[in-house]
């Protein structure tokens, strides 16, 4: 074989490892909790500051999309930080995702006693602390940046009590073709409606109703 030859195998095979690690390697749980930690704080000082916060928010909106934001200005607003349980690998997890064939709109009561449109996407299905979970996910199908867009709404044992007590959410990136997706509940967030009443939030299918106890996420910011 010539020289040239055995160059260029051995440049396609390191390539090749460098391609398969690259899609192999994930972060260690230190490298994981950091950036849990990190997106946190960036949160924390939204809430304080941005002018699209909720707590600076006087119109009645969606999914936390503020209509009408208060001028900044003219708002006193005291912002203490969120509550989170300590982020916990346990609660990253991949679900197998069911395909829902002849997909139809469900309709989901809100907040302010409205209701919302969504299309079904499909169900994800996974085991947790022995409990065999199946969550439906629906896409999001009003007009704007987030159409198109996944949305998965949860409550389970801690609702009410650590946590929000009208469920909580997740959002999801929708991977065309794929059999499987990640739920990393320790990125589970309040609706805005659990920081302010001017805003309209839907509440969790009866499907996505959890019988265990999520202890990951965002909990109550009200005592």
């Amino acid at each position: 074989m010539k020289a040239k030859q055995i160059i260029a195998l051995g440049v396609a095979a390191f390539l090749a490892t460098m391609v398969y690690y690259s899609f192999t390697k994930t972060d260690s749980p230190e490298d994981y909790i950091s950036t849990i930690l990190k997106e946190r704080q960036e949160k924390d000082e939204f809430m304080k500051n941005d002018k699209d916060s909720p707590f600076r928010s006087t119109k009645a909106s969606t999914l936390g999309v503020a209509s009408v934001p208060m001028d900044t200005a003219q708002a006193t607003v005291v912002v203490n930080k969120l509550n989170y349980f300590p982020p916990d690998l346990k609660y990253k997890l991949k679900a197998s995702l069911e395909p829902i064939e002849n997909k139809k709109v469900i309709v989901l009561p809100t907040s302010d006693g409205k209701e919302k449109r969504y299309l079904e996407f499909a169900f994800a299905k996974f085991s947790l602390d022995g409990q065999e979970n199946s969550l439906l996910i629906v896409e999001i199908m009003d007009a704007g940046p987030y159409k198109g867009t996944l949305f998965l709404a949860f409550a389970d044992e801690t609702s009410a009590k650590e946590t929000y007590g009208a469920g909580r959410y997740i959002d999801l990136k929708k991977v065309p073709g794929a059999s499987s997706i990640v739920l990393d509940f320790n990125k589970a967030y309040n609706p805005y409606c659990a920081y302010s009443d001017n805003f309209s939030c839907p509440f969790p299918p009866k499907e996505n109703i959890m019988k265990i106890a999520v202890k990951a996420g965002e909990k109550k910011y009200h005592d």
